[in-house]
């Protein structure tokens, strides 16, 4: 029996999906794309790109008006009853940005090598220690941790257990660390950059991957749990008939839970051993001129194409026919050059609706992050939001501030108190401050740290200020306590 059936597809047509891949490429890849198509397709040629004239404000869009009021105070600038244009004020005098990202035109000479903008590759155990280096510890506590990172193998994992790391710390170590001070420095290098290490086996490895996935219902999450914890030899044994039985689920549900588990990474510390230069090329460039806030596009350090027309003219003179492999090419070098200028065009208005909508960060810095989702920039700029999307992802502006990826500036909205909202970046901000301002030799525990943001009108759960304290990097009251 033969059935018909009728089914919608849309195709995009191959000058669009042209348009799409370049959107969402990196500088990176964006330039290494660029330069293949210049290398292989004899109607395109390079053209030199000129830098933009910092003096020259007219041809640079500037981001909203000038500043001209006072600082907001941190609930304020938090965003829960601070006004966007009422928060902006003239700022003292910002230092110019003196990170590792070269601001002149491509060239061929030295100063134009692509090693300075690459980050140099950097062991686990340095990672490690770079990163315990933003923790605010005692001696003691500092050491403990930095002890267990350097006994950690080549997997990442702590095979040793702290009883016999107890022997290797040395007669001067006085007095000897109880297992409760060993447990909370294990716990602290497990929240170091990526999950799983530290780990001292397999399910616990694979549980802190678990626990700091994101994006996982409960359900999913908690049946993985139960197996890596419960089931692991099962598992390993891909026994699912024995697994169904012992933990009476759903074949569907099973069948995911497992999926997320072998996703996982059960030697978190080999990543390390073949860890590539990481490069990273600015798109925008964010600056104040006469008191506006401007994106200026980073063009100079990307290649420039434009259709050969002495090339493009010989052809349309030799006649030939329109489907040759020639015409091909030239059709392909059009829609490159278009399709360049378009990905230019959307990263820039991206940037600007980004600048202009954050105008108080920039001002301010992270306490003063506003809520902001993609649909509302997409609907600044009549764009779909898939669009948006791959105009931010991977793509970085160097502001006086620093170096962020735009997708730095999209925070979800938390509610407070007084009926506003505040972005939950500015909250972690407002956790940092409380916690830097804090007496060292009584600080502020997780529970204290709610209760002034509430004072501030940001009401949070207990859970959720551990939450945000964990993602700053900050570790619990009682390893910040100085003796």
């Amino acid at each position: 029996m033969q059935e018909l059936r009728l089914r919608q597809q849309m195709t995009l047509a191959p000058r669009l999906q042209q348009s799409v891949k370049l959107l969402q490429m990196s500088a990176l890849e964006f330039t290494t794309a660029v330069e293949l198509a210049l290398a292989t397709n004899p109607f395109l040629e390079e053209v030199e790109a000129q830098a933009p004239d910092p003096a020259d404000a007219a041809s640079l869009p500037a981001c909203g008006p000038p500043a001209a009021s006072p600082a907001p105070d941190a609930a304020a600038a938090a965003g829960v009853t601070t006004d966007p244009q009422d928060a902006i004020a003239e700022p003292p005098v910002m230092p110019e940005y003196s990170g590792d990202y070269p601001s002149a035109p491509r060239g061929d000479g030295e100063d134009h090598d692509l090693g300075q903008w690459a980050s140099a590759p950097v062991s686990m155990r340095e990672k490690l220690s770079l990163e315990l280096g933003n923790y605010r510890l005692g001696p003691r506590d500092r050491l403990l941790a930095e002890f267990i990172i350097d006994s950690l193998d080549e997997d990442g994992y702590l095979r040793t257990p702290p009883t016999e790391l107890c022997g290797n710390l040395g007669p001067d170590f006085a007095p000897a660390p109880e297992e409760g001070e060993w447990l909370a420095a294990l716990r602290l290098v497990q929240q170091l950059d990526a999950p799983g290490l530290g780990a001292r086996d397999l399910p616990e490895c694979l549980t802190l991957q678990l626990e700091a996935a994101p994006g996982l219902n409960p359900p999913l999450r908690a049946l993985a749990l139960r197996i890596v914890r419960e089931q692991i030899d099962r598992l390993a044994r891909n026994d699912v008939a024995g697994l169904r039985r012992a933990l009476n689920c759903a074949d569907d549900a099973l069948r995911d839970a497992c999926a997320v588990i072998r996703g996982l990474d059960p030697k978190p510390g080999r990543r390390y051993d073949a860890q590539a230069p990481a490069y990273v090329v600015p798109d925008v460039f964010v600056d104040k001129w006469r008191a506006r806030w401007r994106v200026v596009p980073n063009r100079g350090a990307m290649p420039q194409a434009r259709l050969h027309q002495v090339y493009a003219d010989l052809f349309r003179r030799a006649r030939l026919d329109d489907r040759s492999p020639m015409a091909q090419e030239l059709q392909e070098a059009r829609w490159l050059v278009r399709n360049v200028e378009q990905r230019y065009t959307t990263i820039q208005r991206v940037a600007e609706a980004i600048v202009k909508r954050q105008q108080t960060f920039f001002e301010y810095g992270e306490v003063a992050l506003r809520p902001l989702m993609l649909k509302e920039v997409a609907d600044d700029l009549d764009m779909h939001e898939s669009t948006v999307s791959r105009a931010t992802v991977g793509k970085y502006m160097v502001t006086p501030r620093g170096v962020f990826e735009f997708r730095h500036f999209f925070s979800r909205e938390l509610p407070t108190d007084s009926g506003g909202t505040c972005s939950a970046a500015a909250v972690r901000a407002l956790i940092k401050e409380l916690i830097e301002a804090e007496d060292p030799t009584m600080p502020l525990s997780d529970v204290a740290l709610a209760q002034q943001l509430a004072a501030n009108g940001i009401v949070l759960a207990r859970r959720t200020v551990s939450k945000y304290r964990g993602q700053l990097r900050l570790p619990p009251a009682e390893l910040r306590r100085e003796h």
